[in-house]
């Protein structure tokens, strides 16, 4: 299956009898066979939740042209269902996907069973406990409100043993006892995507628990941003391009059955995506309040990302050549066709959106949106289902149900696609063009943040209309799998191979020398290494291959880290900025509970009309108590980071209760339980403490009174809603918490600093509730 004619075999799905390393046959073999189980599981599961990941995304598409849909229901908001979406598509869909994948290659790849039966049911029924988790806490608003890493961390520490634990130990055992020398180029990837994603996941979820269900990430402001996108940017790498990258890998060869095109540049691909990718982060936090050297080295690492991406993208392509013929009536090859091309396409629009004249039109639009689904509808959607139909006939042991019915799931999912992300690129790019528009006198054209989205309806139709035809498709595949399943044998059958174990005296054989006559010594030497048989040495050392992924992804993670933690002026303090107080840190807490990150971002950008539009831009010192940080990545409503101040409190109540009637156009939910769901007060010294705990510089009042200066400020808050004509009895409610929150908003860096008289007076006589309920305001 490749060109450096190592003699590897990537399956032995036919054969009984293998070669012993020599090459001859006969001598000490051990029988064994493969664990199919465990891919039927993971590939049923890939479909059942394939399938929800589908409805809720279109449930919440829906949600922006009928915002009614929630009907008043807190669990079914956008704010709360779009991170069930993304989590079920991602943890849910591609990860049964790839541990399909991988389970199955795995063990014909290197001739062994898996090291553990036991450990593979843990991992699988592990994980699927793991998703119905998310399925519940999510909509309640548990979460940690960081994309991709929203699950709580009773649920983080359940994924750790999982993935370390039970797949993790399961794979790289197996590793050790295999029967095959060399690993193959998919093994690679699924090495680098179990190390990576191990560290990504244990290094951003770093928290102090005030509960079961609650908890603050240690880093704050611009570090937790920063660690964010470190883990989100890379999540996306290592979750949904290694493993599917290995699966290509392994998968359309099989299919075509034609050898990869080239084993050279599937070596330059992989060293060059481990090395490269992990730096590419901070792209996502261009003009914002990171330091400028992070965010332009993020563009460049992004930038260079493109070439060795293609070089998997033209890897893949190029390894059907002579079997185009085969493409046209094979409908597998065809959805591993279009999931490549996607892959190109994506690969390449990633590094264009990274260029920061780019990116600074379409952050925070619908592009970003159309980018991240052309990738994950024609890359991971595609390639799992070419997976799947691959896959029915072999580990059902019958025949595929319906060939046809294959090929309309293709043309369906493909128009699907296509409606998806065609009118919503158009959007993003006009959302960008109208928030910059500026009229000849040098004001905005359009400075109501509404009417950039009353004309978007129709295009979120239209996407409503490709995500149904999406969802069609998978319905095909549903009845597919499900007749297929119907047919299988009473018992399945389980063909017993044999093997030669590796030989305990094996001796790598020099490396080749170099034909060169009459050269340089350095000529010589890079003739030597360019044979690559340095790297061959390395397929037959799988621990060390590990360790050497482990050090790329580890050396170039710390290059990014480390000077952003040490180097104090990248977050230079501001005296005027002051933890939150008691009420108002409870209502941050409800804002991060209901996802309101998924519609408003709290981030200015140094652009001339961001501050014509939102006010003065963002500074690093402000977020310095922000655990988490609550910048977003997507702006469906304004901007909030200078919110507070700009209405009364009567207006938010109203605005609550019905948005799109209060402010006419607004694609906002409504929000009626803030004014009937009691403030839990009992709560709140835990998060006082917590905060005080990750450096928040609380007086001895605060931290011991917490609830009565917060029923204080809770009592004044409603006082004024009432002297503003709105309603009475509020003072224990969630909505005053909130109002608290947003009124604080943006607000400490005109303040004046406190003097250090003030301070001294604080710390020596601490004030009534009454009063400092009144000074923040």
């Amino acid at each position: 299956m490749n060109d450096s004619g190592n003699g590897q075999s990537d399956s032995t799905d036919d054969v009984k009898n293998l070669p012993l390393e020599n090459g001859t046959l006969g001598g000490h073999l051990e029988t064994f066979s493969y664990d199919d189980r465990i891919t039927r599981q993971f590939m049923t599961a890939t479909v059942i939740w394939g399938m929800v990941a589908f409805l809720v995304g279109l449930t919440v598409a829906l949600e922006l042209v009928l915002p009614s849909l929630s009907m008043g229901f807190e669990f079914l908001s956008f704010g709360r269902l779009r991170p069930l979406h993304t989590n079920a598509a991602i943890f849910a869909f591609a990860g049964n996907s790839i541990f399909a994948a991988i389970y199955y290659s795995t063990q014909r790849l290197l001739k062994t069973r898996m090291w553990s039966d036991t450990l593979s049911q843990l991992h699988f029924w592990g994980w699927q406990f793991i998703i119905l988790c998310a399925a519940i806490t999510l909509p309640l608003g548990i979460t940690q409100s960081k994309e991709y890493a929203e699950l709580e961390w009773p649920i983080d520490l359940l994924i750790a043993v999982v993935w370390a634990g039970f797949f993790g130990i399961n794979f790289f055992m197996t590793l050790v006892k295999r029967r095959e020398r060399h690993i193959y180029v998919a093994i690679w990837f699924y090495i680098a995507t179990i190390i990576t994603v191990a560290l990504l996941h244990i290094f951003n979820n770093l928290v102090v628990p005030t509960g079961l269900f609650k908890s603050y990430p240690v880093y704050a402001g611009v570090q937790d941003a920063f660690m964010q996108w470190w883990y989100g940017h890379n999540a996306v790498a290592f979750f949904l391009t290694t493993p599917f990258l290995g699966l290509m890998y392994y998968f359309l060869p099989k299919a075509a059955n034609r050898p990869v095109f080239s084993y050279k540049l599937s070596i330059l691909h992989f060293w060059s995506l481990v090395f490269i990718y992990i730096w590419a982060g901070p792209h996502h936090l261009h003009y914002t309040a990171i330091p400028e050297w992070a965010s332009s080295l993020g563009m460049i690492f992004s930038i260079m990302l493109w070439m060795p991406s293609w070089g998997g993208m033209i890897n893949g392509l190029l390894t059907l050549r002579g079997a185009w013929r085969k493409v046209t009536e094979d409908p597998v090859l065809k959805f591993f066709v279009v999931g490549i091309t996607f892959y190109g396409m994506s690969t390449f629009e990633g590094p264009m959106l990274s260029v920061k004249a780019v990116n600074s039109l379409s952050h925070y639009t619908d592009w970003t949106i159309a980018h991240v689904h052309s990738g994950a509808l024609g890359w991971n959607g595609f390639m799992t289902f070419g997976m799947i139909y691959w896959l029915l006939p072999r580990v059902f042991q019958t025949e595929l149900y319906s060939k046809k019915l294959a090929e309309w799931h293709f043309w369906l999912g493909l128009i699907g696609i296509l409606l998806y992300i065609v009118p919503i690129y158009g959007v993003g790019v006009y959302q960008g063009l109208l928030w910059f528009a500026i009229n000849d006198m040098g004001n905005l054209s359009y400075p109501n943040f509404i009417e950039t989205t009353v004309n978007l309806a129709p295009f979120y139709w239209i996407r409503v209309l490709g995500g149904a035809c999406y969802i069609g498709g998978g319905v095909m595949l549903s009845i597919n799998v499900y007749r297929t399943w119907c047919a299988r044998p009473a018992v399945y059958e389980e063909p017993q191979y044999q093997a030669a174990p590796l030989r305990s005296d094996y001796v790598d054989t020099p490396l080749e020398e170099s034909n060169l006559k009459q050269v340089l010594e350095v000529a010589k030497k890079l003739d030597v290494f360019t044979k690559l048989g340095w790297h061959r040495r390395w397929e037959r050392k799988p621990i060390i291959f590990s360790i050497f992924v482990a050090l790329a992804v580890i050396a170039a993670s710390l290059f990014e880290i480390i000077p952003t933690f040490l180097i104090r002026s990248n977050v230079p303090t501001i005296p005027s900025v002051q933890p939150y107080t008691p009420l108002e840190l409870a209502g941050r807490d409800i804002y991060v509970a209901e996802g309101c990150y998924n519609c408003h971002s709290q981030m200015i950008r140094p652009i001339v009309a961001e501050t014509k539009r939102y006010g003065e831009y963002s500074k690093p010192g402000e977020f310095v108590y922000d655990h988490p940080f609550q910048w977003g990545s997507r702006r469906i409503g304004p901007d909030l980071a200078r919110q507070g101040g700009r209405n009364s409190h009567a207006w938010h109540i109203y605005h609550f209760r019905n948005p799109s009637e209060f402010v006419k156009g607004s694609i906002m939910p409504s929000y009626p339980h803030f004014e009937t769901q009691d403030l839990n007060f009992n709560t709140i010294p835990q998060r006082i403490q917590a905060a005080a705990y990750l450096g928040a510089p609380y007086s001895e009042e605060e931290l011991n009174n917490s609830i009565d200066l917060a029923k204080a400020q809770a009592q004044k808050i409603a006082d004024e809603i009432v002297q503003q004509n709105g309603p009475e009895g509020l003072e224990s409610k969630k909505v005053v918490a909130l109002i608290a929150y947003l009124q604080r908003l943006g607000t400490d860096l005109f303040k004046a600093p406190p003097t250090s008289e003030e301070q001294s007076n604080e710390q020596a006589e601490p004030e009534n509730p009454a009063d400092v309920a009144l000074s923040s305001e």
